[in-house]
């Protein structure tokens, strides 16, 4: 065995002396390609990660992961995200890899780099390779993603023609690098800074800036360090770690698909997280960052106010964080984000003067669905006075439901006259969950059709079984489960049905007598698409509802895999 090792490892130059010295072997888990745009900027990144475990005393070996692009990726990126977990997984254990740096960046790197590692249990620590520089449009600030979402308004509306929607698009995503704003690229390499999966600092470095070369290098140094100290995941990921992930979304205005997300690492991990969780943890946290798409910056200013680490010392300031929670630097999160406090206060507001007091998700349940979240931050004046602010009734409001069943139909129709769609509508897309799309698509935060755009209203009620762009400022229900494809409500849902919206009592309900929800249920499921490829298929059979983390359930029962060595092939 020592033979076949030496011998073909050795034929691109490797030594003899290097590979039999016992110094650790540390895996690069290498996610960027000319396929992921967002995550490019490893392929330069991983010459310093070389180099800094060099440094430190170890034998780097760089792999491809499977590639995840969120823009381009057809049906929906959502099913890279198990299919990436499955391969490293593979890799991490059938290779002799005793540590491995995972380089995350486009929203679905992270979580499935954390799983991955989770299952495994071998040290292990992400890069991310940053956002983009900040994008500028005629003097203006855009953001990626939420330029577009706007700009689609505008364009509906006929104050801006196609032309000028391209170039606010292209302008905004000026340099290599992820999301600039605080979707959900940026949201997740947050959440593994809250996780303690990363080095201080590392989420809100821009890719082009010379610290994201800097964290590379220091990255590599210590994943060497944490190989020889044996620091796993399952000493990381505990529940404490889990919630002060779910503060830190709600402090920064993340991304609704962090739920699943964190959902699924946690499962992953052996840890139980609930929807009430949620509720008591994050949703009366306040909103700190004053970010796109819940404010007003970008990231490249977020990072010099101090980043990541300057909102999560408010909240360990205000008794909302659990600062002895381990993490990858071997030291606590108190230890991490000491003296961290952000000296510019317009972008990273103190905890007793949020921009918003209340930053989290709400999550709701109902006879249309058992889960779904609304994102609390991105309530906009115009839709808090049009929806919640009815005299005797505050945070009630009764909508007209009209129903597409995905985004096509919802293209088609939109703009049709005899939908009758005015202020007192609620726009619903059913079809759009993990086995109805499948994967689960970013659909959920539609625009109202172009006649109500024209007389300013910018958006509509909107409710789905599918995700929404984290960069999209629409206050949508959304990640709905079961899904319309699982036999959720959605699926008995009519246009013209009454739904009542109670934020109160976090209450989602079609006002409909039970006797004609049983008849709808016996008419049957909505029709959805075949599966086109074989992965499609297996993902739909082994694939569980967004409320569960959308995982494949059969893997969560797979942990610390590392312990037992393989059989050898030879």
């Amino acid at each position: 065995m020592t033979a076949l090792y030496l011998e073909r490892f050795m034929n691109y130059g490797l030594t003899a002396q290097e590979l039999r010295s016992g110094k650790p072997i540390i895996g690069i888990a290498q996610s960027g390609s000319d396929l992921t745009p967002c995550n490019r900027i490893h392929l330069e990144l991983s010459q310093r990660i070389r180099e800094g475990i060099r440094d430190a005393g170890g034998i780097p070996m760089e792999f491809p992961t499977h590639p995840i692009f969120e823009n381009c990726r057809r049906p929906t990126a959502a099913l890279d995200r198990n299919l990436a977990y499955l391969g490293l997984v593979e890799i991490l254990n059938g290779y002799p890899i005793d540590a491995v740096v995972v380089t995350t960046g486009c929203d679905k790197t992270t979580p499935a780099g954390i799983m991955a590692a989770s299952t495994v249990d071998v040290p292990a620590i992400t890069l991310s390779g940053g956002p983009m520089l900040d994008g500028w449009h005629e003097g203006e600030l855009v953001g990626s993603g939420t330029v577009i979402w706007r700009s689609r308004r505008l364009l509906g509306a006929g104050e801006i023609d196609e032309e000028e929607f391209l170039r606010r698009a292209t302008d905004s995503a000026p340099s290599a690098g992820h999301c600039n704003t605080m979707g959900t690229a940026s949201t997740m390499n947050a959440v593994a800074e809250a996780l303690g999966m990363c080095l201080p600092g590392n989420a809100a470095i821009p890719a082009p800036y010379r610290e994201r070369a800097q964290m590379a290098y220091e990255t590599g140094r210590r994943i060497v360090d944490m190989a020889y100290e044996d620091l796993r995941p399952s000493q990381i990921l505990t529940r404490d770690a889990f919630l002060n992930a779910i503060r830190t979304v709600s402090a920064i205005g993340g991304s609704t698909n962090a739920q699943p997300h964190i959902v699924a690492m946690a499962r992953h991990a052996g840890v139980e997280l609930t929807p009430s969780d949620w509720t008591e943890y994050g949703y009366e946290i306040p909103l700190l960052a004053n970010v796109q798409p819940a404010g007003k910056f970008l990231s490249e200013r977020f990072h010099r106010a101090g980043g990541v680490p300057s909102v999560m010392w408010e909240l360990l300031q205000a008794g909302k964080l659990s600062g002895g929670a381990l993490t990858c630097t071997g030291r606590s999160q108190a230890d991490n984000l000491a003296g961290r406090e952000s000296s510019d206060r317009e972008v990273v507001r103190p905890y007793g003067e949020p921009l918003m007091t209340h930053g989290g998700f709400l999550v709701l349940s109902g006879n249309l669905f058992d889960f779904a979240i609304m994102k609390t931050s991105v309530i906009s004046d115009d839709f808090r006075a049009r929806y919640l602010s009815t005299r005797g009734s505050e945070g009630v409001f009764d909508v007209r439901a009209i129903v597409f069943d995905g985004s096509d139909d919802y293209h088609h129709r939109i703009n049709d006259p005899a939908l009758q769609i005015d202020e007192h509508c609620i726009l619903v897309i059913r079809s759009s969950g993990p086995i109805g799309w499948p994967g689960s698509a970013e659909v959920v935060n539609m625009q109202p059709p172009d006649a109500l755009l024209k007389r300013g209203i910018t958006s509509l009620p909107t409710l789905g079984d599918g995700r929404q762009s984290g960069t999209s400022d629409s206050p949508s229900i959304l990640n709905a489960s079961p899904e319309s494809a699982a036999g959720g409500g959605l699926a008995w849902l009519r246009t013209g049905d009454i739904i009542r919206i109670d934020l109160n009592k976090g209450r989602c309900d079609a006002l409909v007598d039970e006797q004609e929800i049983e008849r709808r249920r016996g008419e049957g499921l909505p029709e959805i698409p075949q599966s086109n490829t074989p992965w499609e298929e297996l993902y739909r059979q082994m694939t569980g509802q967004l409320a569960d983390g959308a995982v494949l359930d059969f893997t969560v029962k797979y942990r610390g895999t590392s312990r037992k060595v393989p059989r050898h092939n030879h």
